[in-house]
């Protein structure tokens, strides 16, 4: 009998999901789909931050879910490491072969020789830090300090506020001041964008501290161009005025702050001028700006990435951090600072699933191109990469890709495309998206908790991160009868260990989303207060005096030399989400100069340059950008090697060397030479 033909109308259907992407703002979404492929993803307002609309990378999601570069299948490499050779192999062949490799370690002693390989390319709590966390520490691997971003900014808010929640993105309405420092909502957390805009029609004034004219720059009553890594002098010369000029509250510092003289002390060498003159920038705007701050009330500080990526960087977000304490800031909605609200619940992923402690050796994921090449952290013969692509992402690549090539390597790359890391693989196996998996996820600005299902079939043979390790277990010997397995077991285990589980599980079922302490959100030192031993800010925090250089709030000098005098700067944009996305992004992208440095070195637009220091360089093209100051170069973040032309990205130029704090990445402390070929 002949099979009937096809409908010719689609069934169509609208779909509740999240985004649990590398992203602030934790996206409540529709789905819709036809014939069960998703055709169009849209915003809802079950998180109200994000008010029904998302950004344009979400939006072309359904190109990441089915295009050419999806790996549909498990893979066994066939050709040079590299060159993305590969034969199709069965899911049962590809684990048998990962978990031997794996055992064969493990059995002679060399558990510490597997290095598992991941960041929060997804941020849900059931596929990261879960069962992937139960293989790897049950099997003695080495541990991953998760360093590339965030490290100097948590260690500084964990020092001196224990991590409390900040302001609510949806609060910076109310400010009458908003200072955007080192952060660029317009292409990475849109959803504070309209506040900040309210604000301003309300009579707010907008401040942005960025060494680039970003959108919110150009519409602000002040811009701060600052150089790279002068942040940390610009704030203690605000905290010095402060002190000098009579706007510290003396009745707060003394209720609720610690060593707050010491603080003082360490500002004192820091005048106005100095500071000016250190960052690059006029003495009367940052007279304007202290004065500004100290008489706005409510005033709101969003303190983004941007300041810790240099040598000074946690110094830096801890002066930052400290300045709404010294004048006192908080107690009212819409005052204080805001860097990660993560930790606004108390979920531990790894606890639920079952992962052991872990006490192994520690690899600095910033060092992977040292690691690799056995001058550092001992010898790595299994590599594990997942929800990362740190063949793109980490500083020194030319290391890092030294070390993907060697054929001693064991490389698996799990993973949703055909990643430029994934290239190097030895095995790489089709991950789900989060669209086709059950997840559970907060935003790390946005105060909220989203828990969703799948919303279509796995496309070709992908599996969830969950499935697959928890199979990797079993095949290596470590399950045990007791392990949570299924999405739902994770899910249950995870809430019966907070606090408020059953509250969270109910708001889930009841609203689709959980909000911390109700809706609307907390004010900071009303229902909030630090987490701290003693729940004061401590200003001067003994475990990061003792970590920085020099002491906490210590300035290291500009890096610059006369071979490398250019500061590359290498900024997210609204094409990708970190290197996420970034096999949609076919267009070749270029470096960006000032017209005074691409005229002293005979530069026009569209000509192909060269971008170098002593670590490598960069074939592209080069665009003149008027907006831009003198001594900077602009090459973006998150680009993939078919975006320039000999396959390299502004990593190669970075140092692999490590921030004051948290032993973080120094994008920004590349400096650089710019030549036409």
């Amino acid at each position: 009998m002949a099979a009937l033909p096809p409908d010719p109308s689609p069934t169509t259907a609208r779909l509740p999901s999240a985004c649990p992407l590398d992203c602030p703002d934790a996206c409540s979404l529709e789905v819709q789909l036809e014939d069960g492929r998703a055709v169009a993803i849209a915003g809802t307002r079950v998180n109200p931050l994000t008010d029904g609309y998302i950004c344009a990378k979400v939006r072309r999601f359904p190109e990441h879910l089915y295009g050419p570069d999806r790996v549909r299948y498990p893979q066994i490499r066939v050709g040079e490491k590299g060159k993305g050779q590969f034969r199709r192999v069965s899911w049962e062949e590809a684990l048998d072969l990962v978990a031997r490799r794996m055992k064969e370690l493990v059995d002679r002693g060399q558990g510490e020789r597997i290095l598992p390989f991941c960041y929060g390319g997804s941020n849900g709590y059931l596929s990261h830090d879960a069962v992937d966390a139960r293989l790897f520490s049950r099997l003695g691997a080495s541990r991953l300090a998760r360093t590339v971003c965030a490290a100097p900014s948590g260690a500084a808010a964990r020092g001196l506020y224990g991590k409390m929640p900040g302001v609510a993105l949806q609060d910076y309405a109310e400010a009458k001041l908003i200072v955007l420092w080192g952060v660029n909502p317009s292409v990475s957390g849109i959803h504070l964008v309209p506040h900040v805009q309210e604000a301003q029609k309300r009579g707010g004034k907008l401040v942005v501290v960025d060494p680039r004219r970003t959108r919110l720059a150009a519409r602000a009553d002040l811009h701060l161009p600052i150089h790279p890594g002068t942040d940390l002098v610009v704030a203690l010369a605000l905290i010095r005025w402060l002190f000098g000029k009579g706007y510290s509250d003396e009745k707060f510092l003394s209720e609720h702050t610690t060593r707050s003289e010491e603080l003082r002390r360490r500002a004192e060498p820091w005048t106005l001028e100095r500071a000016a003159e250190t960052a690059r920038v006029p003495v009367g705007d940052l007279k304007r700006f202290a004065r500004l701050y100290a008489e706005s009330q409510p005033a709101a500080i969003r303190c983004g990435w941007g300041v810790e990526r240099n040598r000074n960087g946690g110094s830096a977000v801890a002066a930052i951090l400290a300045l709404p304490a010294v004048a006192g800031k908080f107690g009212v909605r819409g005052g204080g600072y805001t860097m990660s609200n993560s930790k606004a619940w108390d979920l531990d992923s790894a606890a639920a699933a079952g992962a052991a402690s872990w006490t192994t050796r520690e690899v600095n994921m910033n060092r992977l191109g040292e690691v690799l090449a056995g001058r550092e952290g001992g010898p790595v013969d299994l590599l594990f990469v997942y929800n990362a692509n740190p063949a793109m992402t980490i500083p020194d690549q030319s290391k890092v890709l030294a070390g993907l090539a060697r054929e001693d390597l064991f490389t698996i790359v799990f993973d949703p495309v055909m990643t430029d890391t994934a290239r190097y693989a030895d095995v790489v196996l089709p991950a789900t998206t989060f669209l086709e998996r059950s997840e559970m996820s907060r935003g790390y600005g946005a105060m909220v908790l989203q828990s969703t299902r799948p919303v279509l079939e796995p496309v070709g043979e992908s599996r969830p991160n969950h499935e697959v390790f928890g199979e990797l277990c079993r095949r290596t010997g470590v399950a045990r009868p007791e392990d949570p397995e299924t999405a739902e077991e994770l899910a249950a285990a995870l809430l019966s260990r907070s606090r408020e589980g059953e509250a969270i599980a109910a708001a889930l079922a009841r609203d689709g989303a959980a909000f911390p302490g109700g809706n609307p959100a907390p004010i900071s030192f009303v229902d909030v207060f630090p987490r701290t031993s003693d729940a004061r800010v401590h200003f001067v925090p003994e475990e990061l005096d003792t970590e920085a250089p020099g002491g906490l709030y210590h300035f290291q000098p500009e890096p610059a030399s006369a071979s490398f005098p250019l500061a590359l700067l290498s900024p997210a944009t609204d094409r990708t989400i970190s290197s996420s996305l970034g096999e949609l992004r076919r267009e070749a992208v270029g470096v960006e100069l000032a017209p005074e440095d691409a005229q002293a070195r005979g530069i026009s637009d569209g000509d192909r340059v060269r971008v170098f220091n002593e670590l490598g360089e960069v074939v592209c093209r080069a665009r003149r950008n008027a907006t831009l100051r003198p001594g900077l170069a602009v090459l973006p973040k998150g680009l993939w090697g078919h975006n320039t032309e000999n396959g390299m990205t502004a990593t190669s130029l970075a140092p692999a060397t490590l921030a004051d704090l948290g032993q973080g990445a120094c994008f920004n402390d590349a400096r650089v030479q710019v030549e036409r070929l």
